[in-house]
């Protein structure tokens, strides 16, 4: 069986605020890591969590998305769209709004036309 992580405790991971629930989420990982379980990282639980750690926990767009780029790396958990999460970095870095930095890459890697009255999207997508 398939776990989906929920963006609480890739949060609880990361900014380790509250140690009993930064513990739990090591070991959450930790069996990931092992083999025990199978988890499986949603596009859109990687978005919550960018928006949290950027107007709640106040991190800069670098310290994001170098945390995410690690996570999201890792071989032994699942990524819905990996390629299109670890392609994006570059454009949210640039202050492009994660749904649109993550649109591009994810268009780039699948294959996908954009369809948007965006100027920049069309702009970037033009250029790539």
């Amino acid at each position: 069986m398939t776990n989906v992580i929920d963006t609480n405790i890739i949060l609880r991971y990361l900014v380790g605020d509250n140690e009993r629930l930064h513990q739990k989420s090591k070991e959450i990982f930790k069996k990931a890591e092992n083999g025990d379980i199978n988890l499986l990282i949603k596009a859109v639980v990687v978005a919550e969590t960018c928006f949290v750690l950027e107007s709640f926990y106040k991190k800069s767009l670098d310290e994001i998305a170098s945390a995410m780029e690690v996570l999201l790396s890792q071989k032994w958990l699942k990524v819905e769209d990996r390629k299109g999460l670890l392609g994006m970095w570059t454009n949210y870095r640039n202050k492009l709004h994660f749904v649109d930095s993550y649109l591009l890459s994810s268009a780039k890697v699948n294959k996908y036309k954009i369809l948007t009255f965006d100027k920049e999207i069309e702009k970037i997508e033009a250029n790539n």
